[in-house]
């Protein structure tokens, strides 16, 4: 059995190093490796990013041109490692920036916090007592929330309920807004200001305490906001479609694109991979941006269940002439604070997008999922998604097989108006070596 290792987050990147290549009998050469990824000048901001560093983990930052956004044109930077999927948004971006681009507009942009405690007493009290407990938060969070009060957000509502199936557990559910940023931390702190004043006011109002005793469990932000929503549209008349169309009519492609917007509506195991086409955009702005795409996907993929069946974020028309195809997601993003305001390339894809304001940044963000979705549809009920994903593959499959300048120069004459996979490309390859 191996030894437990003491003190390592006090031990230097080099010795931190050693340790794991030491326990984990790695060659010595891994080393060496882990230093070439170390940013020459400006490692100390990734040191203070994460705890225990030992190198940077890169992943490519792209462009997609051409998103026409509410009549805005965009250049939109991605962060992402998947082969096809900028190439996809920039080729359906493209397409659309022809017919009307995308309407895009946040419903609300709300989100929530919650304190949860225990109380054997009747939730409704509470309830009927919210103005009373409002003008307590306030009065406790004055200094908490007087910049964010300054920037047009701060507390909004609060409302309590019972946790189902758990005997006096409640929560009390707290709204925020928090104008620009994406409020995690403000959020938490608030929430951990008020919870000690709100069980103390509980346990000493007169009515409230006859009940029985409140005793705090936790308090603790909600990555679930179904009140911080985007929607995002697309529209035109169908012939126009005619490009994404391959071998069928535009009237046919549009009929088929429908039909399998209706599968994802209905069955789960689609609809998991039809959203997770959605992500492919949405992830690599939320990355690019610095914001939390785990949050972001947590939420989105709670509210694609709201109904009681997963289902997909899209939903389509159609009319004898008209195609409307419309996403609509809770988005909680920010663009000041966290990385980024700190992350070198954050702050750079920020300026790309012309230093937009969050809810701009959640248009933005939906445009791009829409765009990579309507794509990855298209191809699935024409051609195939393996065409043109394995075609741009294709270099990582030959970088993997570690071939040369020329080989790949060969190969990728050879594979143009072929199907891609690696067991092809390594018996290429292997044909080429003789």
């Amino acid at each position: 059995m191996k030894e437990l290792i003491r003190g390592f987050s006090k031990l230097s990147r080099e010795d931190k190093v050693k340790r794991l290549i030491e326990q984990q009998k790695l060659a010595p050469q891994l080393a060496k490796v882990f230093e070439e990824y170390l940013h020459p000048h400006q490692q100390h901001l990734f040191n203070d990013i994460s705890e225990n560093i030992i190198s940077n983990y890169y992943l490519p930052f792209g462009v997609a041109p051409n998103f026409l956004i509410n009549d805005e044109l965009y250049m939109v930077p991605m962060v992402i490692e998947e082969s096809s999927v900028v190439a996809a948004a920039s080729k359906a971006a493209g397409f659309w920036a022809q017919h009307g681009g995308f309407k895009a507009e946040v419903i609300d942009s709300l989100k929530n916090g919650q304190i949860h405690f225990t109380w054997p007493g009747n939730i409704a009290l509470l309830n009927e007592l919210r103005n009373e407990i409002m003008k307590l938060i306030h009065t406790v969070c004055r200094d908490v929330t007087k910049n964010m009060r300054q920037r047009g957000g701060g507390i909004v509502d609060i409302s309590f309920a019972s946790i189902a199936n758990m005997k006096d557990t409640h929560q009390a559910l707290i709204k925020f807004n928090t104008a620009d940023s994406m409020g995690a931390n403000f959020i938490n702190t608030c929430l951990e200001t008020i919870a000690p004043h709100l069980i103390a006011y509980i346990n000493k109002h007169d009515t409230l305490s006859r009940e029985g005793t409140a005793t705090h469990i936790m308090s603790i932000l909600s990555n679930y906001t179904p009140e911080c929503l985007v929607s995002c549209r697309v529209s035109c008349a169908i012939e126009a479609l005619q490009p994404y169309a391959a071998q069928y009519s535009a009237h046919e492609f549009a009929q088929r694109f429908k039909t399998a917007v209706d599968i994802a509506t209905n069955d789960p195991y689609r609809a998991v991979t039809h959203n997770k086409g959605i992500f492919n955009g949405i992830d690599a702005v939320v990355l690019a941006t610095g914001n939390d795409f785990r949050a972001v996907e947590a939420g989105a993929q709670a509210y694609a269940a709201r109904k009681g069946q997963y289902a997909s974020l899209t939903a389509i028309k159609l009319s004898d002439t008209h195609f409307e195809y419309t996403l609509t997601l809770p988005l909680a993003l920010g663009t000041v604070g966290g990385l980024t305001n700190m992350h070198p390339l954050a702050k750079s894809a920020l300026k790309i997008l012309q230093n937009p304001s969050a809810e701009q940044l959640m248009k933005i963000a939906a445009a791009a999922g829409m765009a990579n979705n309507f794509g990855a549809l298209a191809s699935l009920v024409t051609s195939g998604i393996q065409k043109g994903h394995m075609k741009l593959h294709l270099s990582n499959l030959l970088n993997t097989l570690a071939a040369t300048h020329d080989e790949k120069r060969a190969a990728a004459k050879h594979f143009k108006d072929k199907v891609v996979s690696y067991a092809m490309v390594e018996q290429f390859l292997r044909a080429q070596r003789g």
